[in-house]
């Protein structure tokens, strides 16, 4: 398995494998860049098809989350972790164990948070191993909620704040409080997509879902009105905004000429395909709201509860994601140059020209 001539590899600083035949853990831990502090990302289980698949999807996501630190304004560096089995199946207390002590002999480098394929209770397993997880303690949440350590309220509303900045640049509605009439289509309505949904439906926007799992579509239909749409059709229907908020690269070749939509915010993680595909959205006339910046309220909400902070403060740094985007629509119009590219842009004056100093939060 190639590392460093990976078409993924972008100079990381640390890839890690672990195999324990006793309980079965077979993982990666990939930490991209520490300029600005240790590396905090998801713990991902997954049942990859081969071991390559894996290593691509940890090398994308641990850069995604450096860009993504670094765009939020945290002292916290970009890094992923992901376990190779299927989380129905394959996952045990013992596993997860193992997995702790696999991040314990990193020694802090890398501190892992909940993420697709585990949860809060599985990371309260692996901390009984290792002080290096995050967003396992409970407190009042960004909205003064009681909070079990769940990013995922966080993470929806940052994407809605993002779905109204996009708003307000591609349709020039005015007032953010105000989406009435509004049509989305939301791709995967699980933890994340259906508190998106439901703050979309609360401001008057009319949604279309589809989710590979029926009783998550069944929910949005039932709860919130939702119309239920097939796989088929969800990328490609006639609406105001596509909100992708399952798995990635679902932007390509194939899809992009198909779509209708005139806005993509979503909180996927690695929604391109690759990362030329963000010039052909932006060719069609698309307002792309960048994944690794409308998506980071949920690493805001896990970086202050390893810190300490009132929920008004988190809940100010998570609205601040609409700023950050306004920015970046705004140059990508005088520029004339993709959301994406000016971004990235962004990110990179954020993490390069910050001082090499490890810092530990908690």
């Amino acid at each position: 398995m190639s590392v460093f001539t990976h078409p993924e590899f972008d100079n990381h600083e640390h890839l890690s494998f672990h195999c324990d035949p006793k309980t079965g853990l077979r993982a990666i831990i990939a930490v991209h860049n520490t300029s600005r502090g240790p590396a905090l990302g998801g713990c991902r289980m997954f049942p990859y098809s081969s071991e390559e698949e894996a290593l691509t999807d940890v090398l994308r996501l641990s850069r995604g989350m450096t860009y993504k630190s670094a765009l939020a304004n945290l002292d916290l560096g970009g890094g992923k972790s992901v376990i190779i089995g299927n989380p129905h199946q394959h996952k045990t207390e013992a596993l997860l164990e193992s997995m702790g002590r696999f991040l314990e002999s990193l020694g802090g480098l890398y501190i892992a948070a909940e993420d697709s394929g585990t949860s809060v209770a599985d990371l309260k397993v692996m901390a009984g191993c290792t002080d290096y997880v995050a967003g396992v303690s409970s407190r009042p949440g960004f909205d003064g909620k009681p909070s079990s350590g769940d990013p995922s309220p966080a993470t929806a509303y940052g994407t809605f704040v993002g779905i109204q900045s996009a708003v307000k640049h591609k349709l020039g509605r005015t007032d953010p409080d105000d989406l009435e009439g509004l049509s989305v289509a939301i791709q995967g309505v699980g933890n994340v997509g259906y508190r998106l949904a439901r703050h979309l439906k609360d401001a008057g926007a009319s949604l279309s879902v589809f989710d590979i799992h029926h009783d998550n579509m069944n929910r949005a239909v039932d709860e919130l009105g939702a119309t239920a749409v097939s796989a088929d059709e969800i990328l490609f229907l006639p609406v105001d905004v596509l909100a992708p908020c399952a798995m990635g690269a679902t932007f390509n070749d194939e899809s992009i000429p198909r779509m209708q939509a005139p806005i993509v915010a979503g909180a996927a993680n690695n929604q391109l395909y690759r990362s030329g595909h963000d010039y052909t959205l932006w060719q069609k006339g698309i307002l792309y709201a960048p994944d690794f910046v409308i998506n980071a309220g949920g690493i805001i909400d896990v970086y202050y509860e390893r810190i300490g902070a009132e929920p008004a403060v988190v809940r100010s740094h998570v609205e601040s994601i609409g700023d950050t985007l306004d920015e970046i629509f705004a140059r990508s119009k005088r520029d004339e140059r993709p959301t994406g590219e000016i971004a990235n842009e962004l990110a990179e004056e954020r993490f390069e020209h910050h001082p090499a100093e490890v810092r530990i939060p908690g």
